[in-house]
């Protein structure tokens, strides 16, 4: 599908779990048993309470956020952060899918939290990145950070209404999205 559809870009045909530069392996990316690994990207905005700002969805204040970019992101002790993927996926009309944080991750205290890509949603994905320790907390750009997870409809029960229908308010973000009302 990914290569039928252009719905992966880039995609990675096989797992990647190579060395880094450091001699330590690489977070696995790439195709997987049933689903892709997606990679972080190295751009993050890093939740602060410098100033004192609250969290409100309705309302979203971007002063609550430092921006950072490069190769290792610290997370702060029960902190949280936002990234983006370096892939950009465009899903088919009769797919769904949902998102599950890798197990060198999870295993660490550090959770990843993706929404469903719906169907026909396209774009970066925004990847919420929550540290759960009372410890900093390391996260390796370029590297694996999730796993998405595709399912396919039944070719006569695809969706009535799919997210470009619908004009989704976060069809085709690039970078790292912040929330919208």
């Amino acid at each position: 599908m990914a290569t039928k559809h252009g719905m992966i870009d880039p995609f990675v045909e096989g797992q990647v779990r190579e060395v880094d530069a450091s001699g330590r392996r690489v977070i696995s990316y790439g195709v997987s048993s049933y689903g892709y690994d997606m990679r972080v990207a190295p751009e993050f905005k890093i939740f602060t309470n410098a100033l004192s700002v609250i969290v409100d969805p309705k309302a979203f204040d971007a002063k609550s956020l430092i921006e950072f970019e490069g190769d290792v992101c610290i997370v702060p002790p029960n902190s949280f952060a936002l990234a983006r993927s370096v892939e950009y996926f465009r899903i088919p009309r009769n797919t769904l899918t949902i998102c599950v944080g890798k197990s060198t991750y999870a295993r660490c205290g550090i959770i990843t939290n993706v929404t469903p890509f719906e169907p026909e949603w396209e774009g970066h994905v925004t990847l919420e990145i929550s540290n759960t320790t009372p410890l900093p907390a390391k996260i390796y750009a370029n590297e694996g950070i999730c796993q998405v997870l595709f399912f396919e409809a039944d070719d006569d029960d695809v969706c009535e209404r799919s997210y470009a229908d619908k004009k989704g308010k976060y069809q085709a973000q690039r970078g790292v999205t912040l929330p919208r009302l």
